[in-house]
């Protein structure tokens, strides 16, 4: 498979020897028109690699915040197709990687051949699903592959090595490194899990690591990103959604969360 833009960016931000700043919204939160702008927002404010949440009505591996933005774009009239549309939206002006974020239900409804075509057509350059088993991953992942999209599993502080090892295996564009058990979330400190788990995974893939839940401010983006490839923000962003709503503030206040985050990313590591 020839090299996505998710790819690309890490092979270019490893060479300059800094990780990438991740973020995700859910997509149609506040409204779907919104959503391209906020991610254009994003972009500005120094957002490498954005994950587009699909939302769905049982997010379980989602805290409150997260829940509650899914909740607004499903009420907002979202669907997989609208996730669809604004990914192709966001095409039209930006080339910044795009991830799909989601459940697996969404999709088995939708086909996964479907969804595969469908997703490249509009410009998504990778998929993860986060209620795959990686065990039974092999069957659903082929037609995302043979499109040409990236697949990026989970693996937690409580993976076994035969799991790391299968998460190794079947990703591709990086791996999503869980920093602690549970559900997303801003915390008060970064886990101290982080170092043993990055250094576990590394063990086993060459692949470039992105470290997620519980990073909500500039120091703790600057120690996970002291450890890894990549570092990915959720809540922090959704939450900021939440409280400015269809506000004429809110591009601007996420877009000035992204900077202040962005300013955490080491540098010649």
């Amino acid at each position: 498979m020839s090299q996505t833009r998710i790819g690309r960016l890490f092979s270019r931000l490893r060479s300059e020897r800094r990780p990438a700043l991740v973020a995700y919204i859910t997509a149609g939160d506040p409204t779907p028109e919104h959503t391209p702008k906020l991610v254009a927002a994003l972009e500005r404010g120094g957002a490498d690699l954005i994950e587009l949440g699909v939302p769905f009505s049982d997010p379980i591996a989602d805290g409150p915040v997260i829940q509650r933005g899914s909740d607004r774009a499903l009420k907002a009239g979202t669907t997989v197709s609208t996730v669809l549309d604004i990914a192709s939206r966001i095409r039209e002006r930006s080339e910044i990687p795009l991830l799909l974020f989601t459940y697996m239900n969404p999709l088995l409804r939708r086909g996964f051949q479907t969804i595969a075509r469908e997703a490249v057509a509009r410009g998504i350059d990778g998929c993860l699903l986060t209620d795959l088993s990686v065990e039974e991953a092999e069957s659903y992942i082929a037609p995302l592959r043979e499109a040409g999209l990236d697949t990026v599993f989970l693996a937690a502080p409580t993976s076994t090595e035969r799991r790391l090892r299968l998460v190794a295996r079947y990703s591709t564009g990086f791996v999503y490194l869980v920093s602690r058990t549970g559900v997303t979330g801003e915390r008060a400190s970064v886990s101290d899990t982080v170092a043993p788990l990055v250094q576990a995974m590394r063990a086993v893939t060459d692949l470039p690591l992105a470290v997620g839940f519980g990073i909500s401010n500039a120091e703790q983006v600057r120690a996970v990103g002291s450890l890894a490839d990549g570092v990915v923000v959720g809540s922090a962003f959704v939450r900021t959604i939440e409280q400015y709503g269809a506000s004429p503030e809110l591009e601007n206040r996420l877009e000035a969360l992204t900077r202040e985050l962005a300013s955490g990313l080491p540098s010649n590591r």
